[in-house]
């Protein structure tokens, strides 16, 4: 099985906005998008998109597969995370200490 990717509503927002690299939205290319209902409600409860702007995120949304928020996403999200260090430690970003954690080396 190859390579799969959850991917989050900041990149989706980039994608759509061509900002990120040539490689990132080549990949994205070249894939069915895989993502969470939480971006899917995000996207949608925009307030301020236009109808123009809502077509394009629902056309995004509708060409991927959408995970719900169920117990094997949740544990698999949380997997990712800490596989690819993105989590944040709780030591630097919510008890505001001073010490230096994977995400900010």
């Amino acid at each position: 099985m190859g390579k799969t990717y959850l991917i989050d509503t900041n990149s989706i927002i980039d994608y759509l906005d061509n900002k990120l690299s040539k490689k990132a939205n080549d990949l994205i290319d070249s894939i069915t998008p895989k993502i969470s209902v939480i971006s899917r409600i995000e996207l949608l409860g925009w307030p301020g998109a236009s109808e123009a702007q809502t077509k394009v995120l629902e056309d995004f949304i509708s060409n991927s597969e959408v995970y719900s928020l169920d117990e094997p996403v949740i544990i698999k999200t949380i997997q990712e995370n800490i596989q690819n260090k993105t989590a944040r430690c709780h030591y630097c970003c919510y008890s505001h200490r001073q010490q230096t954690c994977n995400y900010h080396a």
